[in-house]
């Protein structure tokens, strides 16, 4: 069965360059396109790593805004930043999988207040990962290592759960990314079953999806999730280093293993260091002839530059643009949506 629109994507850029602090990104692990184009991205640094947690602030150009965030327990500090998401009143929400708070920042990185308990109780928490926010005011997290959904005010306060440990219908593995649609159904990354599952905006399955059992649907560990307007799925496949789209029936139409170029930051950075550039041209950045399992598609990323590696969150600009955060080489890739 065809789609009436079906968005194909077609690469543009790339932003950011590693960096263990201040312009750059340290092993990114989700980003928002807020209020006026700004992008917050969240990076988790390595080994929880002091000088590297942050969260970077970007535009589309590569203008850099600056940093807030960093490393600590304090209020306004963050450990291991896993999931961001923005509000439609200018707020932001950072979930950080070890210590099991989500906090809440305005535009400009001010702290504003954050909530969570470690604990499997209602409300409780224990290794957050995805969140998203709807247009109600709500914020829902994936409770990861409680395999369930839950959903909270903007302000903490509790208002439901779903999902339990399990293989069937409306049970989880470990969810990650998850998506609010225009319509407000749930849409989420269920990691450990290889699927993605939708839920009404109050927890009520409505559909599976794991796309069949054919080489090029088939999904190994979604990571992320993000539904456009049309109903069509991008999914950070991560364990086949890809990312997949499918049209609102679950149509395959589209898998890219990345496209990536220089970013205008390691343009610069290569500018700037002349050695280093020179080395890069003569360099092979797509060889495979010494691999020895270069079916693998881990060991395929690792060695060729343009691939993703570690794609971990898939998040759409509107009907334009799907920005894909990859954590392994520290860089964000950008591609538009071509409507066929």
């Amino acid at each position: 069965m065809e789609s009436s629109q079906n968005h194909k994507l077609k690469y543009c850029l790339t932003l950011g360059i590693v960096a263990m602090e201040g312009r750059g990104f340290e092993y990114p692990s989700d980003a928002i396109i807020a209020e006026k184009g700004h992008i917050y991205v969240t990076n988790k640094s390595r080994d929880y790593g002091e000088r590297g947690v942050r969260i970077t602030v970007l535009d589309f150009d590569s203008h850099y805004y600056g940093t807030f965030g960093h490393y600590g327990f304090g209020e306004g500090n963050l450990i291991s930043p896993s999931g961001i998401t923005a509000d439609s009143d200018g707020s932001i929400y950072v979930a950080d999988d070890y210590t099991n708070f989500v906090t809440s920042f305005d535009l400009d990185g001010n702290f504003k207040h954050r909530w969570g308990t470690k604990g499997s109780n209602n409300g409780e928490l224990h290794g957050p990962s995805g969140i998203a926010s709807d247009s109600r005011g709500h914020i829902y997290i994936s409770d990861t290592r409680n395999h369930r959904i839950q959903k909270f005010t903007t302000s903490g306060e509790f208002i439901s759960s779903f999902g339990t440990l399990g293989t069937g219908d409306g049970e989880l593995n470990l969810p990650w990314g998850l998506d609010v649609s225009n319509s407000g159904e749930i849409h989420v990354a269920d990691w450990g079953n290889n699927r993605i599952q939708k839920f009404s905006s109050d927890g009520d399955f409505i559909e599976l999806n794991d796309f069949g059992d054919d080489c090029e649907s088939r999904l190994n560990h979604p990571s992320s999730v993000a539904v456009d307007g049309d109903g069509n799925q991008y999914i950070a496949d991560w364990g086949n280093e890809s990312v997949k789209v499918f049209d609102a029936s679950g149509l395959f139409l589209q898998e890219t293993r990345g496209e990536a170029t220089l970013s205008k930051w390691a343009s610069e950075f290569l500018e700037t260091n002349k050695e280093e550039g020179l080395s890069r041209k003569s360099a092979d950045l797509e060889a495979l002839g010494s691999i020895p399992e270069s079916k693998d598609p881990h060991t395929i990323s690792a060695h060729i530059e343009k691939f993703f590696w570690s794609p971990v969150s898939v998040k759409l600009q509107g009907a334009d643009y799907l920005f894909v955060t990859e954590s392994n080489r520290h860089r964000i890739q950008v591609y538009s949506l071509d409507s066929r």
